[in-house]
């Protein structure tokens, strides 16, 4: 049985150790992996995920803020020196794509270092708490070591604490690594956090009107979304309110009581976007459909989604047809798939995956 098996703590056996995490915000236990994968290794690579998310109460805080948080928890350059921070955005419906762009990341910081990825030897630091923690288990490239299990509070009660309106963003002394709470402090003040209070407001209240929380069958939400495209553009609303207020979203919504889904998808499209095609047009644009269902996709809770892809057939007399703002959205425009792929940290929820699902992967790095 070697080291890392036993749970023995080895002295820089290898040349590098990866410590993975969201750090939504980073809190000690965090700080307690990333202090074990320096004594486990010469060079430290923490891998930042949920890259390019728009700002959430899930995901409030961008890869610079998080990468500020894990350097302010390290001591002196010498530590500075030996860590290096990459972000590394999700694939909600595709963990091989996950997998192998952790791996690439990783691999790529290795080569620059001058080294073969594939004959160094890696570690792979964490500590096993739970199911959500299978990810670890991912990664047979690398020699896992654990870490044993700190008393600490979590990111998620973090987060409940901070976005309390009652609370203004005050976390109880001593709960965080002082870096964090400093963080934490000048972010209070900030339009982005009154923003994610707002959406925190809501979402209690929402969770509260469907009796969403504390039920031993809660509700099961069904909704439906339009990808559609026209002459290598697609189209997009602004979101006008709670939740993901300001985020791009694909045109969609609840369906009705009595509607079929694609029924409902024609519906909702044209009444957020006023598009200018008739509905047996629509019908006969249908180029696939598809199901989504990561329990976490949604904050309102349980949210299952359908969505339909829609490629129309362009006119280049009269340029891409005519749509226009309407219901709940706040804009209405066609966007270059060139210009979309570069608007994941702005695309609500896993709207950005799912209509790359369609595009054939176009944005999958």
């Amino acid at each position: 049985m070697n080291a890392n098996a036993t749970g023995a703590s080895p002295a820089r056996q290898f040349s590098y150790a990866v410590v993975i995490g969201r750090f939504q915000p980073l809190h000690h236990g965090h700080q307690r992996l990333i202090e074990q994968a320096l004594r486990t290794a010469r060079r430290v690579i923490v891998v930042v995920g949920s890259d390019r998310q728009p700002r959430s109460v899930k995901n409030p805080f961008t890869f610079d803020e998080r990468e500020r948080m894990v350097r302010a928890c390290l001591q002196g350059q010498a530590e500075q020196m030996r860590v290096s921070v990459v972000g590394v955005g999700d694939s909600p419906y595709n963990d091989q794509l996950w997998i192998a762009s952790i791996q690439q990341a990783v691999d790529r910081l290795i080569a620059q270092d001058g080294a073969d990825p594939a004959h160094t030897r890696v570690a792979l630091v964490g500590h096993l708490k739970d199911a959500s923690s299978y990810y670890l288990r991912l990664f047979p490239r690398w020699e896992f070591v654990p870490n044993e299990a700190v008393q600490s509070i979590h990111a998620t009660e973090v987060r409940q604490l901070y976005f309390d309106p009652g609370r203004r963003g005050r976390i109880p002394p001593d709960a965080l690594p002082e870096g964090t709470a400093s963080f934490l402090a000048q972010f209070a003040a900030s339009a982005d956090y009154a923003a994610l209070v707002e959406e925190r407001v809501f979402l209690d209240d929402y969770r509260d009107k469907y009796r969403y929380a504390g039920s031993e069958f809660p509700p099961i939400f069904t909704t439906v979304d339009a990808v559609v495209v026209e002459a290598g553009h697609i189209l997009l609303v602004q979101r006008r309110f709670q939740p993901g207020k300001g985020a791009w979203a694909l045109p969609g919504g609840f369906v009705g009581k009595n509607e079929r889904l694609l029924d409902a998808a024609i519906r909702e499209l044209k009444e957020e976007t006023r598009l200018k095609v008739p509905v047996p047009v629509l019908h006969g644009s249908v180029k696939g459909r598809e199901v989504f269902d990561a329990p976490q996709r949604s904050q309102r809770g349980r949210t299952i989604t359908h969505a339909f892809f829609f490629e129309l057939a362009h006119n280049q007399w009269t340029g891409l047809t005519e749509v226009r703002a309407s219901d709940d959205a706040a804009q209405a425009r066609w966007v270059p798939l060139a210009e979309f792929l570069d608007m994941r940290e702005r695309m609500y929820e896993d709207h950005y995956f799912i209509a790359n699902h369609f595009l054939g992967g176009l944005g999958k790095n």
